[in-house]
């Protein structure tokens, strides 16, 4: 594996580093920050790692906090797709991050994972058990379950989610007319809590989106989702997380309103619990405080 030093956002992480961390050839960008017991943080589409940047330097008080862009976003490698969207499915999304976490001499760590990298998350408590000490899951149920259960309003909610899979280039055409357009009505329409998402880090994510290659990635990434995760899951499906969870959802938003985010979980764990936070999507994010105060009791 090779490390080497990069160029961060020090006004928005403060007291954290940037590195690009190789696994198998995938550049990782990642910040790490704090000292004590590891606590790797996995962000969602369309953002990437500054979307914890509420929370993450009064966590790495009490951690060593390791925020990563997820391959295909940020300032992360976006390899090609490959043969089924393999090189998108959460199990190698997943095997980056423990690599990531070897690098820097972590063997076991405590997880929080946002939409995508929740589904990251999962996956990776299923792959790699021993290295998952406790695992935090935000605003997503399961993807097999999600899908199983489909009906017309889930597809009015959650468009994208059918829109992303169809074949290229169609999507990556779409969007690129006006990626700005898509992104910042994307995260208006899951965000429920007005102005809670800086205009710096608003920036990034424009900067990162205006890039083809990580549009592609991001539908790829959805690509895997709805075929080689769902064969994984399968195969997986008399397994359950060993890890103890914790589920957190917006109670304003899509996942809290059509399904019952603890059950849909008891069903993939063994020990779970979970809570509603008055905000959409993105509770750290809208709601940090309410966050911190619940994700510190439990980690």
């Amino acid at each position: 594996m090779v490390m080497n030093s990069a160029v961060g956002f020090p006004e928005l992480l403060p007291g954290f580093r940037w590195y690009d961390i190789e696994v198998d050839d995938i550049r990782i960008r990642t910040a790490v920050g704090g000292t004590g017991s590891p606590l790797l943080l996995l962000h969602g589409h369309p953002q990437m790692h500054l979307t914890w940047h509420k929370i993450a330097p009064i966590l790495a008080k009490h951690f060593t906090v390791v925020a990563t862009d997820l391959r295909g976003y940020g300032d992360s490698a976006k390899p090609d797709g490959g043969s089924e969207h393999i090189n998108y499915s959460k199990r190698a999304m997943a095997a980056d991050q423990v690599g990531v976490m070897k690098a820097l001499g972590f063997d076991r760590f405590r997880v929080i994972g946002h939409d995508r990298g929740g589904r990251v998350a999962h996956r990776l408590a299923l792959d790699a058990p021993q290295s998952v000490e406790k695992l935090v899951v935000i605003d997503i149920a399961p993807t097999a379950t999600m899908y199983a259960r489909t009906d017309m309003e889930f597809a009015r909610r959650y468009f994208w989610w059918f829109f992303l899979i169809q074949p290229y280039p169609l999507p990556e055409k779409l969007i690129g007319a006006d990626p700005d357009f898509f992104l910042e009505n994307h995260i208006a329409g899951q965000v429920k809590i007005q102005g809670s998402v800086d205009p710096r880090v608003m920036a990034v994510y424009r900067r990162c989106y205006a890039d083809p290659a990580m549009r592609h990635a991001a539908c790829e990434d959805y690509r895997a989702a709805a075929g080689i995760d769902l064969v994984h899951d399968a195969e997986d499906d008399d397994r359950r997380i060993e890890a103890p969870l914790l589920a957190l959802w917006g109670a304003r938003g899509t996942v809290g309103a059509l399904y019952d985010v603890v059950e849909t979980w008891r069903e993939k764990a063994t020990n779970v619990q979970g809570h509603a936070i008055d905000c959409g999507h993105s509770p750290q994010e809208e709601a940090p405080e309410e966050m911190l105060r619940i994700i510190s009791a439990f980690l």
